[in-house]
């Protein structure tokens, strides 16, 4: 039988490793963006930081708290610059002007933070994308507790700026802004590739502007209940069966 070690020799090892919380930190969100949520164990974590199990458990309680804490480091900072962007975009009185400072207000954060740990990396933003596909019931808590806040305001801005557009539209619009983003952070080389060269990927600037011009077209489209026409009606080999 293996001996866990004791709380107190826990708390003597991390007072000897100042940087151990850092390690653990650092070894969990490239394990969980590489493997996912639910293939890590806190043993894998712990050894890839050369830490012991009961480190991890010493530092962040569960791999749920670890988890949590890799969440708030990172969008801690980019929320409230977010935020910050987004009050002075509301105070724009032209609502053309307006809804691109509001919409810039979100994307600019996630490419140019000073560091990796605002918000920013492609790391990270790897790891957001996985949790988000993975769908597990602690991390979708995790997801919805550090950004619906922020969502919410954002999505309540871009209302007042396209009053006519209904909320439930603008819900789905900028739900396909966030795939955008993830895709645009994560993927920089394939918009260099399949432009042959002639664009450059990762130009973070280029690739702001280019965002924010989709998002505002899109955002501005008609309601899908203002006459839009519904799905187009093609032969098919199964009779009754309707292609889209």
């Amino acid at each position: 039988m293996v001996r866990k070690p004791a709380r107190s020799d826990v708390k003597a090892a991390a007072s000897r490793k100042p940087n151990m919380r850092e390690a653990i930190l650092a070894a969990a969100e490239e394990l969980f963006s590489t493997y996912g949520f639910n293939a890590v164990s806190v043993r894998d974590i712990a050894q890839a930081a050369g830490a012991n199990p009961g480190s991890v458990t010493y530092h962040f309680r569960t791999k749920d708290g670890l988890l949590l804490e890799i969440y708030r480091r990172h969008c801690g900072p980019m929320n409230r610059r977010r935020s910050e962007l987004l009050a002075a975009a509301r105070r724009v009185r032209d609502l053309q002007d307006r809804l691109e400072a509001i919409v810039r207000a979100y994307v600019l954060p996630a490419f140019t933070s000073g560091s990796d740990l605002a918000g920013g990396g492609t790391r990270f933003t790897r790891l957001r994308a996985i949790m988000s596909a993975e769908g597990n019931e602690v991390v979708r808590k995790i997801i919805a507790q550090t950004f619906d806040d922020t969502s919410h305001a954002f999505i309540d801005a871009i209302h007042e700026s396209l009053p006519h557009i209904p909320r439930t539209d603008l819900v789905w619009r900028s739900h396909f802004l966030l795939g955008a983003l993830y895709y645009t952070l994560v993927t920089p080389e394939r918009v260099t590739r399949l432009s042959r060269g002639s664009a450059d990927g990762t130009d973070a600037g280029h690739a702001i502007e280019e965002l924010v011009r989709a998002t505002v077209a899109a955002l501005q489209a008609a309601p899908l209940d203002a006459g839009a026409p519904g799905p187009r009606m093609v032969p098919s080999a199964n009779p009754g069966r309707v292609v889209t």
